[in-house]
């Protein structure tokens, strides 16, 4: 019998269009930030579109503070120096400006500068979140430049802990962004490779989502629409980065993506998080390889939704289609097949194994995830045999 009973959190003030960047100062207000630390990545600080952020504070007697040391797997490192950046700069807010990983450290740093216990005890385990001072938490104002993550509408930050090389996600309510920012023609300088590895890290999202056993009917129709979007524009906006609806459309995916996944995600992520700390693998990459393996192991619990799912998608031939149309996909936009394209040798499977079945997301798994099974995907995904995963 299906549980009718659930909790359910929607998100933030989103500006979606193309040019709203000019509203960030304005946007900066609202939220009572005069003094903003930008928070971003050591690629992007030196972009034209960075310095056009800066330039609409500055004409607007903002002056803002940058920060940039941020790995594309953020470490505790980055988050502890961008603390400092932001008490030494005596700055009053953040504004989180990248791809995920800024966008993650911003409001991590947002959160942490108010705090006086570690990082560490703010894990997203049942209610730990309750531990922080919420009065200390910095005003953060998110403006994503990729189409991948959704954490511009996030109330979490995920971060590798170092001592374990094990990928943690920090929680709380106050962590959501005031204001978010969504201008499409930021994200046009996006390589294709970065394009396609955000936009099916936004389908895993989507994906994962919709199969989890949660009862959130909400989260399934945004999640479903989320996949039409990507299936739709991500060939698109990679073949053509200029293609400013198909942008649009990947920047809508990925914030729907990370709004549905409250529901739940599952063993895409629980797998991709362990490679991407132990191999500093790209995130959304990552997920893409292990995408059909995931779906070949879960098989027989998500027929049905599968099958509802590729209906309101246009696909054919249900699960079978719709597995289908994920590999021409990837194939499509250049994902890898296999994990032995990023250099892995399964040497650390029985470790990637053993993390991924306690990994946070791993609950959400539509089939209970245990160690053989994480392994069965595992070693499918390095050979490339999706009938290993059907276990």
């Amino acid at each position: 019998m299906v549980q009718l009973a659930a909790n359910w959190n929607y998100p933030t003030t989103v500006r979606f269009g193309t040019g709203r960047i000019a509203e960030l100062a304005e946007a900066c207000r609202s939220a009572g930030i005069a003094r903003p630390l930008l928070v971003t990545d050591p690629v992007l600080r030196p972009l034209p579109i960075t310095a056009r952020a800066l330039d609409v504070l500055r004409l607007a007697g903002t002056e803002a503070g940058i920060f940039s040391d941020v790995k594309p797997n953020p470490v505790e490192s980055n988050l502890v120096a961008g603390v400092e950046a932001f008490r030494a700069g005596g700055h009053d807010g953040v504004v989180a400006f990248g791809g995920g990983s800024a966008l993650d450290v911003g409001k991590l740093i947002a959160f942490m500068v108010g705090q006086s216990r570690p990082v560490w005890d703010f894990e997203d385990i049942g209610d730990w979140w309750t531990r922080a001072d919420p009065a200390g938490i910095a005003p953060i104002i998110a403006v994503p430049t990729t189409a991948g993550t959704g954490s511009e509408v996030g109330r979490a930050g995920v971060i590798t802990d170092e001592a374990t090389h094990t990928k943690k996600v920090i929680f709380h309510p106050k962590m959501m962004p005031t204001t978010v920012i969504c201008d499409p023609e930021l994200t046009v300088g996006m390589p294709p490779r970065i394009t396609a590895g955000t936009g099916m890290d936004a389908l895993a999202h989507c994906l994962e989502a919709y199969c989890a056993p949660a009862f959130h009917p909400m989260a399934d129709g945004i999640a479903v629409e989320g996949m039409r979007l990507v299936f739709d524009s991500l060939p698109r906006a990679v073949a053509d980065g200029s293609d400013i609806p198909a942008r649009a459309h990947m920047m809508a995916a990925a914030a729907m993506g990370a709004t549905a996944f409250q529901k739940g995600l599952g063993a895409i992520h629980a797998l991709s998080h362990p490679v991407g700390a132990l191999y500093d693998t790209h995130h959304g990459m990552t997920n893409a390889v292990f995408m059909p393996y995931v779906l070949a192991f879960n098989r027989e619990a998500i027929t049905p939704k599968i099958k509802r799912a590729a209906g309101y998608l246009g696909i054919a031939d249900g699960y079978d289609g719709f597995l289908t149309a994920v590999l021409a996909l990837r194939a499509a936009i250049g994902v890898p097949d296999t994990l032995a394209d990023f250099g892995l040798d399964g040497s650390d499977r029985q470790r990637i194994a053993e993390m991924a079945v306690v990994d946070p997301t791993a609950g959400g798994n539509p089939v209970a995830l245990t160690v053989d099974g994480a392994l069965a995907i595992f070693d499918a995904a390095m050979t490339g045999d999706l009938g290993r995963a059907a276990v």
